[in-house]
C-alpha cells in the first residue's frame, strides 16, 4: 500500500457524475462485445487539457471502485509529470490505494506503453489514446472511415503499407502500428511501440482504450486474437536492440531507452521504471515503493 487517504468530500466519488459513469460503462460493454470496434460516447469536460489523458481518465473514473488499487505510467515511467498529476487526481477523487508495483494493481492506466510484466486476469489496462482512427492517414473524412470499417474495406491501408515498403524497403510505422482484432476490425493500439503489440494478443487482462478528444471507446477482451498487419513475404517485426543489455541490470529482454551522457557516451536502460527497479534492487516491492514515494515527496 502506498497512499490510503479519504477522497475529497467536496466532490462526488471519482469526480464525474453517476449518469456519465453509466453512459461510459454501457459503451464499454458494447466495446468489449465487439472487439476493436470504436464506440462513441458522451461526457462532460475533465479538469485537464485535452490531449493529456482525458479519455483514459473517463474510463478509469467510470470503472474504479473503493477497493481497487491504482497504478499509472507515462511512457513506462511512474514518475513523469503526467503520471504523477493524474495519480494524485485519481487518488484525491476516490481515496483508493495507489501503487508502483504492476503485480499489485487492479487498474493500470497508461500512456504509450504496456508494462514488461505479464498482466493477469484480475487486471484492467486502460489506455490514453490521442487518435483512435487507424484509417485517418489514408482517409480524412469520418463518414468514409465509418463506412470502410462497416464493410471491412481496408484496401487503402494495405496499399499504404505496400507503398512504404516499395519506397523504403520496410513498413515505416513505429508507434501505433495497426492491428486486426478478432479477425475483423483494424484497430489503432494507441501509440505504443511495436515491442508491445505481441502483448495484446491473447492477453489475460481486459484492455480498454479511451480517446477523449474524439469521444471514442474501444476494447480488447481477454484471450482475443490481435494480429499486426503484415504481408506473407514482409513480416511484422519488433524493435531490434541487437542483444544490447540494460547497463544497470544486464537484462536483454525488455524495451530499452537510449541515454546520452555529457561525455558523448550512450547507454541503454529498461524503459519500464518499476520493472527496472525490481531487477536493480533486491528490496521487496512494498519496501521499494515506500522509499520511492518518500524520495519523490522530498524532491517536491
Amino acid at each position: 500500500m502506498i497512499q490510503e487517504n479519504k477522497f475529497s468530500t467536496q466532490y462526488r466519488f471519482a469526480f464525474i457524475d453517476e449518469a456519465t459513469k453509466r453512459e461510459i460503462r454501457r459503451k464499454l460493454l458494447k466495446a468489449i462485445s465487439i472487439p476493436g470496434y470504436q464506440v462513441p460516447y458522451s461526457s462532460p469536460e475533465m479538469p485537464i487539457a485535452r490531449g493529456w489523458g482525458t479519455g483514459g481518465l473517463h474510463v478509469t473514473l467510470a470503472i474504479i471502485g473503493p477497493k481497487d488499487i491504482f497504478k499509472i505510467i507515462d511512457q513506462g515511467s511512474d514518475a513523469s509529470v503526467n503520471a504523477c498529476n493524474l495519480r494524485n487526481f485519481v487518488q484525491t477523487m476516490t481515496g483508493v490505494e495507489t501503487t508502483l508495483d504492476t503485480e499489485k494493481a487492479t487498474i493500470i492506466q497508461t500512456r504509450h506503453r504496456i508494462t514488461e510484466e505479464k498482466l493477469s486476469k484480475d487486471q484492467i489496462f486502460v489506455y490514453q489514446v490521442p487518435q483512435p482512427e487507424p484509417l485517418r492517414s489514408v482517409e480524412r473524412y469520418e463518414n468514409k472511415t465509418r463506412q470502410m470499417h462497416g464493410e471491412a474495406d481496408y484496401a487503402k491501408m494495405w496499399v499504404s503499407l505496400y507503398e512504404q515498403f516499395v519506397r523504403h524497403g520496410d513498413i515505416m510505422l513505429g508507434a501505433g502500428y495497426p492491428v486486426k482484432v478478432n479477425g475483423r476490425y483494424i484497430m489503432a493500439p494507441s501509440p505504443i511501440p511495436r515491442w508491445d503489440i505481441p502483448n495484446l494478443n491473447n492477453s489475460e487482462a481486459i484492455h480498454l482504450f479511451g480517446a477523449g478528444r474524439e469521444k471514442r471507446l474501444y476494447a480488447v477482451p481477454p484471450y482475443t486474437k490481435v494480429e499486426p498487419l503484415e504481408f506473407e513475404d514482409v513480416k511484422f517485426h519488433i524493435e531490434d536492440f541487437k542483444g544490447t543489455p540494460c547497463f544497470r541490470t544486464g537484462y536483454k529482454k525488455a524495451f530499452l531507452d537510449e541515454l546520452y551522457y555529457d561525455d558523448g557516451s550512450k547507454h541503454y536502460v529498461i524503459n519500464d521504471s518499476n520493472f527496472l527497479d525490481k531487477l536493480a534492487n533486491k528490496e521487496t516491492p512494498i519496501q521499494h515503493e515506500n522509499d520511492y514515494l518518500n524520495k519523490l515527496e522530498n524532491e517536491a
